[in-house]
């Protein structure tokens, strides 16, 4: 009886909440397509409803509690009540969403429901790992399935929109927010961003009505990944050609799997602030994309265009974005400010305004909030679904594809699972904190698996800790600097006395979690603090030493990559990391991770990419300093894009080509047998390389243009095949028109960018 009176007090409620939005408008016919419901929305709405719908506020008050008194909360609260909002951000949980939801619902003229977006990078509460480390599985239903977790715990605590997932292409690992995204390859990152996207959103645009998918958003529109000396927020100065064939196609790839919004980017392109660039944001997602979703700018980018020397003030920095195609404002207050006067002073076309509004609606309206705004307000679900176990497995199988296998020289990996004294070292190897990764603010400190933990789960070895010496120095947090500790020694012989009774050494050393992300560039990539000078001393009294590298970028690790005999890429893995550490450490995951970002010799290297130019002396042909090198390194990357390694070996044999030569349009078939020549089950990416030899631009001296996952038992041999077609093969000029052009092609496939199996064609 109870349940009974339980399930109709809930229909009564959905009921309740239909009929509300129906008495606040009357005309707003359901059975109409989005479009015509759209339409008849708008004609109810006033301008100022209009521009409400463009502004979206940062939450700003304890808002289950009572209403601000004072200040800039009072008047956001004014606004919100007023019908002048149409987005918040930082707003999560059910409680908190349903208290600001009912505002807008219940308080406001038309009711209009509000979209509530959050970060929502590599998990909620569950954390997968980086984005960059997720790239390193090269496994897009992996990918895919990591940010359907993610959706799945952000919806259920409120959350409709994220934004993400980053599809910024970036050669340069100085720059912090690589961690966010796909590495350095254009090909691989489109793979990326339709794998996040459709994870976020579902695979149809009708998967939005699920309560389990939210909306997301490409980021950042666009070149952000270029700032000049990888330095956040800096200039950014490409060529056309490295914004077509670079830059443009992950978001390109975001946009045909349906991303319903987009985040414009705080940089200049050729002079002009993204937010207000007409060029991107109209001509090109706008217009030539036929894009129907919409843009939200960038914290307060709108405003910082006064900064940048684009805008005079806050009227001419509203007027400039709205023109030039930025819909929504994120906490510039400037659209609320502003923009009403410039449409009634005739210097912004209402137009554009209805071009907005219609775009931000057609999303809610996409999205089923006009249908019920609480769809998001279960807290049984909530309850149910944060951090439960299955959304743990699923980050945990996310975390162990993520890491790469670097270096194993000695076979000191896979580590005997019993009768082995292990000494394990470092402060990152007991750290619960640091694993979790940046940009994780729904998560819960200290709330990740250890190193340590997940090794003590194997109780058959002798196993000891030490940690040799603190990273940090003081508190961490993500909105401020760290200072690392460059100077306390005092448990270097501890560590050493340790190491020196062990049969294997396993350091955890490298990056803190919140030493990459937004605002977190380098001008070293090594290892920070004082653990370089560790790692020699260990060295010194056990070589037999196993490397883990937490890290959020790539590292300058030319040392270690030297002395060290095993070395493994464990970037931040989130929630499981030790568990996952634990399990490839010991033999009971294979690792399969390939790079996909070079790792540089030292940061003079940097940038650093396997795509690059011959240049027209690409070698030492004369015997003389006069050709592209350096003087004091080598001019090859440390560790190549596409590189990882196995416990098991593969050999790669009988490339053949279905012809030698095609004409346009016609597949290009390309096989090749590989063999697990190993003693270990495992599985290999297998990758194909392009070069187009003569082109009207030079093009680059290697391009991806395929891969695939393949399983194999020990001794099995399995044939992959690969088919090229003008997609791959073809290349966009300086104005942005696709050329697939005649001429001689180069292939290579193996299992980096640095080696493989050649072949070529001729393209008539």
């Amino acid at each position: 009886m109870k349940k009974n009176t339980l399930i109709i007090a809930g229909i009564f409620a959905l009921i309740s909440t239909g009929n509300m939005i129906a008495q606040k408008l009357p005309h707003l016919d359901e059975t109409k397509p989005i479009e015509g419901r759209i339409d008849l929305l708008m004609k109810q709405m006033t301008l100022e409803e209009k521009v409400g719908q463009m502004n979206q506020y940062n939450g700003f008050w304890e808002v289950t509690g009572p209403a601000p008194k004072g200040g800039n909360a009072e008047l956001k609260y004014k606004h919100l009540r007023d019908g002048w909002v149409g987005s918040m951000l930082s707003v999560r949980g059910v409680k908190e969403v349903r208290a600001v939801q009912k505002i807008a619902i219940e308080e406001t003229r038309l009711g209009i429901p509000l979209i509530i977006g959050f970060d929502v990078i590599h998990g909620y509460k569950t954390l997968s790992p980086i984005p960059l480390a997720e790239a390193a599985s090269w496994d897009m239903e992996a990918i895919k399935k990591s940010a359907q977790i993610a959706a799945d715990e952000a919806s259920a605590s409120g959350i409709n929109w994220t934004f993400g997932p980053n599809v910024d292409i970036s050669q340069d690992a100085r720059w912090g927010r690589v961690m966010e995204g796909a590495g350095e390859d254009p090909y691989l990152g489109s793979k990326i961003a339709k794998a996040r996207i459709t994870g976020f959103q579902g695979d149809t645009r009708a998967d939005l009505q699920k309560v389990n998918t939210i909306a997301a958003c490409a980021k950042h529109f666009a070149a952000y990944g270029f700032a000049e000396s990888g330095r956040d927020y800096n200039t950014v100065d490409i060529s056309n050609s490295k914004l077509y064939n670079t830059v443009l196609p992950p978001f390109k790839a975001a946009t045909d799997a349906g991303a319903r919004t987009l985040m414009n980017s705080f940089n200049i392109l050729n002079g002009v602030p993204a937010t207000g660039n007409a060029f991107l944001q109209r001509d090109i997602l706008k217009g030539k994309w036929k894009f129907d979703g919409f843009v939200v700018s960038d914290w307060a980018s709108v405003r910082e265009m006064i900064a940048h020397g684009f805008a005079k003030d806050g009227a001419d920095a509203t007027a400039k974005a709205v023109i030039a195609g930025s819909d929504m404002d994120m906490e510039s207050h400037l659209y609320v400010e502003e923009l009403v006067k410039l449409v009634k002073d005739g210097k912004v076309k209402e137009a554009l305004v209805d071009d907005a509004v219609r775009r931000i609606l057609r999303v809610k309206f996409e999205l089923g909030l006009f249908d019920d705004p609480y769809k998001y307000c279960d807290e049984k679900r909530e309850k149910a679904t944060i951090g439960n176990r299955a959304n743990n497995d699923g980050v945990l199988d996310m975390a162990k594809k993520s890491i790469v296998l670097l270096k194993n020289d000695k076979n000191l990996l896979p580590l005997k699972k019993s009768g082995q004294k292990i000494a394990l070292i470092g402060a990152l190897a007991n750290d619960k904190n640091s694993p979790l990764g940046s940009w994780r603010i729904a998560s819960d400190d200290n709330t990740a698996v250890s190193v340590l933990e997940g090794m003590q789960q194997y109780k058959d070895n002798q196993l000891t800790f030490e940690k040799g010496a603190d990273l940090t120095i003081g508190k961490t947090a993500f909105v401020d600097e760290l200072v690392f500790n460059t100077t306390d020694k005092s448990g270097f012989d501890a560590a050493k006395k340790v190491a020196s009774n062990a049969d294997v050494v396993v350091m955890v050393l490298g990056e803190h979690g919140f030493q990459s992300g937004e605002g977190r560039s380098r001008t070293n990539l090594d290892l920070p603090g004082v653990q370089q000078e560790l790692l020699e001393e260990i060295y010194k009294v056990n070589p037999n030493i196993v490397l883990v590298l937490n890290n959020g970028r790539p590292l300058a690790l030319p040392w270690a990559a030297e002395h060290i005999p095993a070395i493994v890429e464990a970037w931040h893995l989130g929630t499981q990391t030790g568990n996952a550490v634990a399990q490839v450490l010991y033999g009971d995951y294979n690792p399969s991770g390939k790079l996909p970002m070079s790792f540089p010799r030292n940061v003079g290297q940097v940038p650093i990419y396997y795509n690059n130019y011959n240049t027209g002396r690409p070698v030492n042909s004369d015997k003389n300093v006069f050709w592209s090198h350096f003087s004091d390194v080598e001019k090859t990357p440390l560790y190549p894009f596409g590189f990882g390694l196995s416990y098991t070996t593969f050999d790669y044999k009988n490339l053949k080509l279905n012809k030698t030569a095609f004409a346009k349009g016609e597949p290009v078939v390309v096989s090749v047998d590989i063999t697990n020549s190993g003693n270990y089950d495992g599985k290999e990416v297998a990758q194909l390389y392009i070069q187009d030899v003569a082109a009207s631009l030079a093009r680059p001296v290697k391009e991806l243009k395929g891969f695939e996952m393949v399983a194999l038992k020990k001794g099995e041999t399995k044939t992959v095949t690969f088919t090229l077609t003008d997609k791959e093969l073809g290349f966009f000029d300086n104005e942005g028109n696709y050329l697939v052009e005649s001429g001689a092609f180069k292939i290579w496939v193996g299992g980096s960018s640095d080696t493989g199996l050649e072949s070529g064609f001729e393209l008539k």
